[in-house]
This record gives C-alpha cells, structure tokens and sequence, in this order.
C-alpha cells in the first residue's frame, strides 16, 4: 500500500481536487488578448499554465468527505445545485434533465440507495418462526409470540413453537392473510457507513441508523456489526443463511481496518504481528501496516479474520495507540473503493462469486 499523506480534520490525505477550474495563466489576458502598451503582442490563449492537481494515493476511505460529496454527485459548494444537464449536440431538442438522487429521510443529504438482488438457493425446511421472520412480516421476536398465541396457521392447522415448515410447498397464514414465504432472490446492498451511525434496525434514542441511508427493505438485515463512530464497508442483505455464514469464526472471512493513530505505530506494528493479548484471548492478525501521515499521526491499517466486539479499538488501545478515526476498507472480497460516505451501492459480479463461495461452504 503506497503512504498516506496528511489530510486535515481526520489525519488522512488532502484531497487536491475540488471540482474547480484551474486558474488562468497570468501570462495571458481574459479581455480578448489585448495587452497594455509596450507590453507587446499578446500570447494567443492556449492550456492553462496552472499545475495540475495530482491525484490522491491514498485509500479512497481517508478522503476529504467533502470532495467525496462533491466529485461523486457533481455539486456545487452550497451542496444544493444538481449537475447541469448533458446533451448531445448532434441531437435537436432540450437536454434530458439529470435523475434526482434520493433523501435521507428528515435530512437534506443526497444519497444513493442502490442495491442488488440474488438468487435465492433452496434452503429447505426451517422452523415456522423463522420463515416469518425471512419473509420480513414480523420480527424473529414477535413471530414467536404470534405462534405462541395460535395467530399463524400451517395448511390451515395452528401452529405450534418449533414446528417445521418447507416455505417452497406450505402454506402459512398470519391472523388470516398468506405470508409468501417462498423467496426467489435476495437482497444484497454495500454501504459505505458514516461515522455517527448506529448499526441497529431502531434506536431508542432516536440516533440515525444504516437503515436510513438503504432501501426499506422488508427482512434485510446487516452482515457484521460496526461501532457507532466507525466508518466504512458494511454489508446488508435478504439472506439471513449467507449472513450467519459470513460472519461465523469457522469461515475466516477477512476484513481490513484503516486506523488514524497517534503513537508509536511501527513498533506496534512488530507487536502486532506476534499477537496480541485481550481479556477475551490471543488475537493474531493477518497482516499489519503503518504508514506516515504527518504531523505524528499514522495510518495503522490491520486485517483480522474474526469479529470480536470492539476488537481493532482494543488491540489499538493494548498497543498504546491512540485512535482518532476507524474506517473498514474491506469485509471479504467487497471493498469500499470509491464508494462515498453514505452512499449504497450493488454487489460486482466478482464479489458474488467470491461470497457463494464462502457461503457453499454451510
């Protein structure tokens, strides 16, 4: 991974690019070529002599946010004006105007909430709660109290706790009306989480959560927790099964943290790889990084195969780091690329692959 540099607010690198024009060389003038006397024959008006911006190396997850906003929505600095229409000029009529982008539910931020559907596998029978809960009419929670209250019917007979159903052949009703319980695709959507977020279905303290910034999708649910100030690649899907699979410690599936730290981050690093000791075990990680990034900060990138509860913030904090911003740049083979905070996008045809893979493994 080449060195991050430095970056303003957050300790990752400046983003040189903000969407403007390069300034006009002095050396040519913007009235027509014109020059004032005795200054002799104006240069005809050619490329700008301004230096270019260069390109950022760094990891798309360490950008600016605000560039992040406005390269990928092409908007001005207020944030509300929407890119100018494009046309063709050798077609005749008014430019198609651009697709409004969706809103965070009682916020003024524009998102994409794009995602993508699978073919479901045949998962066969599953206990009668369960099927409720897949279809996405109840909770796994209040489809055991309905169960229990004799509220669901299998084939026209009551329920009972525990009983199992094929959701491809019965039929299941709930006070009265057919659940589908058959699914044919399942739901799969990346989402780049902002920090702040909480990864819950609900808070009770009114926080925003993931599910503002996706599609309401019934029975979706996330792969993985991550912590209310973490950021980065978060997975959600349909599949409950593919879910459960992903994140069981049997599976390995990797996932690679970029942290802001202050501290002595390469002999952490050399620590690091020995492994390191937390109240709940030995924690060995598949690969450490520290790259500079100015003004004694350091992008401590580590990649580990488990998802223990707060597990990179407390290998940190036992390496006598200080962590001032944690983002998640891959989980298994879908990284976060360029994918702006806040925004959703669907699975590639290469991370499908990959994930059957890992989940053909149950």
């Amino acid at each position: 991974m080449t060195p991050a540099r430095r970056s303003g607010g957050e300790g990752g690198p400046r983003n040189s690019s903000r969407g403007g024009a390069s300034r006009p060389s002095s050396k040519t003038s913007g009235q027509g070529g014109s020059r004032g006397p005795g200054k002799g024959p104006a240069k005809p008006a050619g490329r700008s002599s301004a230096r270019p911006a260069a390109k950022s190396d760094i990891n798309p997850a360490s950008r600016s946010h605000e560039a992040s906003r406005s390269e990928s929505r092409g908007r001005g600095g207020d944030g509300d004006a929407r890119q100018a229409p494009r046309r063709d000029p050798r077609k005749k009529g008014p430019a198609r105007p651009a697709a409004k982008p969706a809103m965070i539910p009682g916020g003024g931020q524009f998102i994409n909430k794009a995602g993508g559907t699978v073919k479901a596998r045949d998962e066969g029978p599953m206990r009668v709660q369960r099927a409720l809960a897949r279809a996405g009419v109840v909770s796994r929670r209040e489809a055991d109290l309905a169960v229990a209250a004799g509220r669901v019917l299998v084939n026209g007979v009551v329920a009972q706790i525990g009983q199992s159903v094929d959701p491809a052949r019965d039929v299941i009703t709930l006070d009265g009306a057919t659940v589908k319980t058959k699914i044919t695709a399942h739901r799969w959507i990346v989402l780049n989480k902002p920090a702040a977020t909480m990864t819950t279905r609900k808070d009770p303290q009114g926080r925003k959560t993931v599910f503002d910034l996706v599609e309401d999708v019934p029975g979706l649910v996330y792969v993985g927790r991550l912590d209310f100030m973490t950021e980065g690649v978060l997975l959600l899907t349909t599949d409950g099964t593919a879910a459960h699979a992903l994140t069981h410690p049997s599976r390995e599936v990797e996932r690679t943290y970029i942290a802001t730290v202050r501290g002595d981050a390469v002999s952490a690093a050399k620590r690091a790889k020995q492994g390191v000791q937390l109240e709940d075990g030995l924690v060995t990680p598949k690969d450490v990084q520290a790259h500079p990034l100015g003004a004694r900060r350091w992008a401590f990138e580590i990649t580990i195969a488990e998802g223990k509860t707060h597990e990179v913030r407390r290998i940190c904090d036992a390496l006598d780091l200080e962590v001032e911003r944690l983002v998640r740049t891959n989980f298994g083979p879908v990284r976060l690329g360029n994918l702006p905070s806040g925004e959703a996008r669907a699975l590639t045809a290469a991370e499908r692959t990959v994930l059957d893979a890992i989940i053909g493994k149950m």
